[in-house]
């Protein structure tokens, strides 16, 4: 069995806020909001969905928080806040700087401006509008590996 992880499912508040955020703020490519047919009833989850697929293939997806919840059978509050963090790693400090302004002026909140740390990386921390945390990444002198 390969190890790989082909997608990763970030359950929000209001779908087309997120989307906003990614697509118009972060610049991540999305054909918008879809799987709008499939309506939320007392059985089944809505199934309305935004999704990126990234440069190396990782799809990232943006689901409601009750119909993810109601998806995987777990209580709503099992799927708020960020117990863990998503990386980005960029090719230069200029655009961890970048990536952590754009997410700023798209609603997100800085929550640890750029610096560099002892192990060999410049980076930042930010938050989305659900409080999802993710870390902008360079690495001095060489990329892992």
């Amino acid at each position: 069995m390969a190890a790989n992880i082909n997608a990763i499912t970030v359950a929000v508040s209001d779908l087309e806020r997120s989307l906003q955020f990614y697509r118009d703020g972060l610049g991540f490519s999305s054909p918008g909001i879809i799987g709008t047919e499939f309506i939320r009833d007392d059985q089944h989850p809505g199934g309305s969905v935004a999704m990126f697929t990234l440069d190396n293939g990782l799809i990232l997806s943006l689901y409601a928080r009750a119909d993810l919840a109601m998806d995987a059978g777990i209580a709503p509050e099992r799927v708020v806040g960020s117990p863990m963090s998503l990386g980005l790693f960029l090719d230069s400090r200029e655009d961890v700087d970048l990536i952590l302004h754009r997410a700023e002026q798209a609603g997100g909140t800085i929550v640890r401006p750029p610096l560099t740390r002892p192990w060999g990386i410049y980076a930042g921390y930010f938050a989305d509008p659900d409080d999802h945390l993710w870390e902008a990444v360079y690495f001095l002198g060489s990329t892992p590996g």
